[in-house]
């Protein structure tokens, strides 16, 4: 069997299986839309504020189901009958990487898709044909090193700890990262670092839908990140590999 054939029996066996847990699947495709009605619709129910909010919380969205959910469960997974059967299986760790990374963009662009629907029916938001195709490329694309970074956490993080590192990074993140405040309005430190953080490249990518953000800049800078954590992914992975099953 070819290993695209491979990813992709894998990615079908892992979303059945995400799907068959109604409470893991609603919440993470509903969370971030209601958080967009609680705290965003206030903001963004003027015209000129109503796209670039949007685009914020879609980012928002796809980092929370790739770096959160699926960190975590992986953190949780390492100790269970089921991935020890399958580190049995002639299945490579490019095969399990790609089909995670599949599988987290399925959720992402999901969750991501309910945030741009509920601000078209909450406010003004409204974008043309071409920046709709356009998010979406940039969305797919941005929530890659996102997905690395969940999966290294998940391999380097027991699962207990998985679920408050993998927090303060998702908030943290995009705080400083400007997708809850323009960048203009962060306050002194978080202002300073934020040029340099994962979230402001994958924030300045949508962004850039309207003028507003740099997308030859950001998309370099995201390239970079998912090299950075694809290689601790894989380190994680075979460190866990050896203190595991060696």
């Amino acid at each position: 069997m070819s290993a695209w054939r491979l990813i992709l029996a894998h990615t079908r066996l892992m979303l059945l299986d995400l799907l068959r847990s109604p409470a893991y699947a609603i919440p993470t495709i509903f969370f971030p839309s209601m958080f967009f009605l609680i705290f965003a619709v206030p903001y963004a129910r003027r015209v000129d504020r109503a796209d670039f909010v949007t685009l914020s919380y879609v980012a928002f969205a796809i980092i929370g189901v790739t770096l959160f959910q699926f960190g975590v469960g992986i953190a949780a997974e390492r100790g269970r009958p089921w991935e020890r059967y399958l580190r049995t299986l002639p299945v490579g760790a490019f095969v399990r990487f790609a089909a995670r990374i599949a599988c987290a963009l399925t959720f992402g662009l999901c969750a991501a898709a309910l945030v741009a629907l509920t601000a078209r029916l909450t406010t003004p938001m409204d974008f043309s044909p071409a920046q709709w195709l356009r998010l979406g490329l940039y969305a797919a694309a941005g929530a890659i090193p996102f997905v690395l970074f969940g999966i290294a956490i998940g391999y380097w993080a027991s699962a207990r700890a998985a679920v408050p590192i993998a927090n303060v990074f998702y908030l943290l993140l995009s705080f400083a990262g400007g997708l809850w405040l323009p960048p203009q309005f962060l306050p002194g430190i978080a202002a300073s670092i934020s040029p340099y953080l994962p979230t402001r490249q994958f924030g300045e990518l949508l962004w850039s839908i309207l003028g507003a953000g740099d997308a030859a800049r950001a998309l370099p800078a995201l390239a970079i990140y998912s090299l950075v954590f694809a290689v601790l992914a894989a380190i994680g992975y075979r460190r866990d590999e050896r203190t595991r099953y060696a």
